[in-house]
């Protein structure tokens, strides 16, 4: 045995290095051994602790074992997750490095001095060349698929067709695809697209108020629109990047301010007054129309211009009621919901949607779903039912079958139903179709049964001519889901166009006392499911291997049965999560090649009901995420990204992924993570991240998308997803791009709103951004 005195410092270093994760891994390794996990992780250790134990003593022995231990590593991390990346990162980048030194250690031990260490300083390279070339990886794509198809070729719709250049609605049309036929910028060209123009609204996304910039402007009468998170109205010219002029209601709400669109009413005739107007829905519950012209509030509608969205809703706490997607104008009608505060207490206020004459501002119709009896204003002293389910999500209309469809959320509290009455669980997360003239329910399709789970509708539903198969089409609307779900449904009947089937439910393991449970839920079968694979230990992920077991403890100590696992008074992992699966930024439709691109999001959250006993003395609550106090209930609700002790995801990337749908065949055609961290950490691994808008798509084959948290507007071929340009923001984007052509010039301009992504700290902004080729 060699004398201690001789060893190196550089081989003690090691050792203590391998004897404390080698520690680390036998303590946690055994505790996950005992929830019925890996033994990967304390065989290792031991195998670690004696490697360290050999090389502390100098005695080269320990090299080998540690060796042993890599090699033994890798075979087990093959078998466990194949080839995939981000996988093995955890598994392998850190041993990889520590082999790569062993081997360069060798010739340091009093053994190895002059001999022939020549191939153990050349292996060391080689590995330390590997794990270079590992590191290097995280700086590319991975999980992209591409498969070979021939799009089936499809019509413009009459209404997209009719829209020409301008984009007057959220989804450009009432159908909500979001496509322009337009083809200026198209796949030959886009790389030689250039900022144009930048500039600044004056009202900055600030996080700590709750404003959150995720507008898609709007481009009619010869002006482009956009509104701002706390409800000002810029007009701006669109070839000069300046402002027209600017309406600012001097709005205030305590949390979640959103303007997510305006809408467009064209003048009635010649003799209107207030010519061409623009309908603003503010964070303080006014709808107002503003003249086109100037920016003035047009005295005709309301009262001087404003209608109160509070009247007839009863008794609303600041900030519990707000549009923020804003009107739809649906022919001489503007139809509007409104967002209720989250997962705050049973009784809310009402979910009430109205229609209301765009010239006039009279209650044109309501649908109160608990009170069908009510279609105006409620009779004197009552209100519209309240608590009920509503519809925060955009809408979609159809004017030629006098129909308009909404995408309902859920009766609060979320997580709780042991409250709710019948007519809640009948409507939550469901799409329902109202005849546009009297606001009379037409069908309804519930795509979730009894949801504690807030897996409310999102997205604005998408109406498409789509192909049937058999050389035909069918009016189909598209519903995406938190769940990464998508209906296809007979926009007609509600009938679904794709196979739906309802499965069985997992069963409670233990009733929470009060709460009941649906038996079986709906299955999109007959459409490819978006991020919603089930999770395993293996699945799960972390920065190192000693975080990487810490994630798979608490996944073993967590309860989790799959989809729909049932919410419980024991720490639960839900999967997806309460953001998506699929969100807000609803899907885009290339007309013409029948391909629709959707975003998504892959972040599991932790949740738990906690007793109201239990609750500790002086806990914070909050709306919309961390402690929801759900007052009237037994429970408050607590959740929280299922993240690593380190901050990193429990679940292995990517986070986000940008998708292609072939319509006609119904298979995933392409599909790319979503961005990279550089904008979020510094370093641009290609991980992918969560989706915070959705995409845009032209003629031109192209889908462009700014909602990937990173700073960049990027534009991929719609057929294959290969991106094709990228240009560069002030701040990251959480807003759909939209494009036109302008009336003065000919020029389509590509134009994205930029206030800052939500989860990057400090970065934000009050940024509009346009785009087009050179002139």
């Amino acid at each position: 045995m060699p004398a201690s005195a001789r060893v190196p410092i550089t081989i003690r270093i090691f050792a203590i290095v391998l004897g404390l994760v080698g520690l680390g891994l036998l303590g946690g390794g055994i505790y996950l051994i005992a929830l019925g996990g890996s033994w990967y992780y304390a065989l290792t250790g031991v195998g670690l602790a004696y490697s360290a134990w050999r090389c502390w003593r100098g005695d080269i022995a320990g090299i080998w074992a540690y060796l042993g231990v890599f090699a033994l590593t890798v075979i087990w991390a093959l078998w466990e997750v194949g080839f995939s990346f981000w996988p093995q990162v955890p598994r392998l980048v850190a041993p990889l490095f520590l082999a790569a030194v062993a081997l360069l250690l060798v010739p340091l031990f009093p053994e190895r001095r002059g001999a022939a260490n020549r191939p153990f300083r050349l292996g060391g390279l080689a590995l330390m060349l590997g794990f270079a070339a590992f590191f290097a990886g995280m700086f590319l794509p991975h999980d992209v698929v591409r498969k070979d198809f021939t799009a089936v070729p499809g019509q413009v719709s009459a209404t997209s067709a009719a829209m020409g250049g301008d984009w007057t609605s959220y989804g450009r049309t009432g159908e909500g695809t979001r496509y322009a036929p337009l083809d200026q910028i198209n796949r030959e060209n886009v790389a030689q697209l250039e900022k144009v123009w930048e500039l600044r609204t004056g009202d900055i996304a600030d996080e700590a108020q709750g404003k959150e910039d995720q507008n898609t402007p709007i481009y009619a009468a010869g002006k482009l629109f956009q509104c701002s998170p706390g409800s000002r109205v810029t007009a701006i010219d669109p070839v000069k990047g300046e402002i027209v002029w600017q309406f600012d209601p001097k709005t205030t709400a305590p949390f979640w301010q959103r303007c997510r669109s305006l809408g467009f009413v064209p003048a009635r005739d010649a003799g209107d007054a207030c010519g061409d107007r623009v309908v603003l829905a503010t964070v303080d519950r006014s709808l107002m129309a503003l003249k086109a012209e100037d920016g003035q509030p047009c005295e005709s509608f309301g009262a001087g211009g404003t209608v109160d969205l509070g009247t007839g809703v009863g008794e609303i706490e600041p900030g519990f009621l707000m549009p923020t997607t804003g009107p739809h104008v649906a022919g001489d009608k503007i139809v509007i919901g409104a967002w209720i505060a989250d997962n705050d207490s049973v009784g809310e206020p009402s979910g009430v949607v109205r229609a209301f004459d765009a010239y006039t501002g009279d209650v044109a119709w309501a649908w109160d779903l608990g009170n069908p009896a009510i279609t105006a204003l409620p009779p004197p002293g009552e209100t519209y039912t309240r608590g009920t389910p509503n519809v925060w999500a955009p809408m979609a209309f159809d004017l030629d079958l006098g129909m308009i469809y909404l995408p309902t959320g859920n009766a609060t509290p979320d997580y709780w139903g042991g409250e709710r009455r019948d007519f809640d669980d009948e409507y939550n997360s469901a799409v329902v179709a109202l005849d546009l003239a009297t606001g009379r329910e037409k069908w309804h399709f519930r795509t979730v049964n009894h949801d504690i789970w807030d897996y409310d509708l999102p997205a604005q539903p998408a109406l498409f001519d789509m192909p049937d198969g058999k050389g035909g089409t069918v009016p189909a609307l598209i519903q995406m889901t938190k769940r990464g779900h998508i209906f296809v449904l007979d926009r007609r009947t509600g009938e679904p166009v794709t196979e739906v089937q309802d499965l069985p439910a997992p069963k409670p393991d233990g009733l929470v006392e009060g709460e009941y449970y649906a038996e079986t839920q709906p299955h999109s079968v007959g459409m490819p499911v978006v991020s919603a694979e089930p999770l395993s230990e293996a699945r799960m992920w972390g920065a190192t291997p000693l975080d990487q077991m810490i994630c798979r403890i608490m996944f073993r100590k967590r309860r989790y049965e799959g989809e729909f696992t049932t919410q419980s008074t024991a720490p639960t992992i839900q999967w997806p999560g309460n953001g998506g699966g699929l969100n807000w930024g609803s899907a885009a439709i290339d007309h013409e090649r029948n391909i629709m691109v959707v975003n998504d999001m892959r972040m599991p959250i932790l949740a738990q009901l906690i007793a109201r006993d239990d609750i500790p003395e002086g806990t914070e609550f909050t709306i919309h995420g961390g402690m929801s106090e759900q007052r009237g209930t037994p429970y408050a609700f607590e959740q929280g990204y299922f993240l690593s002790p380190l901050g990193f995801p429990c679940l292995a990337p990517p986070m986000g992924m940008i998708t292609g749908i072939d319509l006609a065949s119904r298979e995933i055609v392409w599909q790319i993570p979503a961005g990279t961290m550089g904008d979020v950490l510094g370093v641009p691994f290609y991980v992918g991240m969560p989706a915070m808008a959705g995409a845009m798509v032209t003629k031109g084959g192209l889908a462009f998308d700014g909602g990937t948290m990173d700073y960049y507007l990027r534009a991929m071929d719609v057929e294959t997803g290969e991106e094709l340009w990228k240009g560069k923001l002030p701040v990251g984007a959480q807003a759909t791009p939209m494009t036109f052509v302008s009336e003065e010039n000919g020029r389509q301009y590509v134009v994205v709103s930029t206030g800052g992504a939500r989860g990057v700290a400090g970065a934000r902004g009050d940024y509009i951004e346009a785009f087009a080729l050179p002139q």
